[in-house]
């Protein structure tokens, strides 16, 4: 199922909830004095639950792209930099007796 948010378009999840018939019924009711139905009612109230997350996962690809476009945009001259004392730390591999 798709839902439109603007322009932009996400994926819905379907969720069943197991509750007493009881609880369901004062929940429709909640709902019904608000003008929604209880579908609307109850994500309302889970989004007001789980706080906005604008920003990518550390680490994600939409993480490093976002810092890649950021400043200081490196030069060469970093990179080659960079890559020099990587090297120089570098430890010398030992394979003597390895069992």
């Amino acid at each position: 199922m798709r839902h439109n948010r603007g322009l932009e378009q996400t994926a819905n999840v379907n969720l069943t909830l197991e509750m007493p018939d009881e609880f369901a019924r004062r929940l429709e009711g909640i709902a019904a004095t608000q003008h929604m139905s209880i579908q609307q009612f109850a994500l309302e109230r889970l989004r007001a639950l789980v706080p906005a997350n604008t920003e990518p996962r550390p680490g994600s690809a939409a993480a490093i792209l976002r810092v890649m476009h950021e400043s200081p945009h490196l030069t060469t001259a970093d990179v080659d930099e960079l890559d020099a004392a990587i090297r120089a730390g570098r430890l010398p591999v030992r394979t003597n007796d390895l069992f």
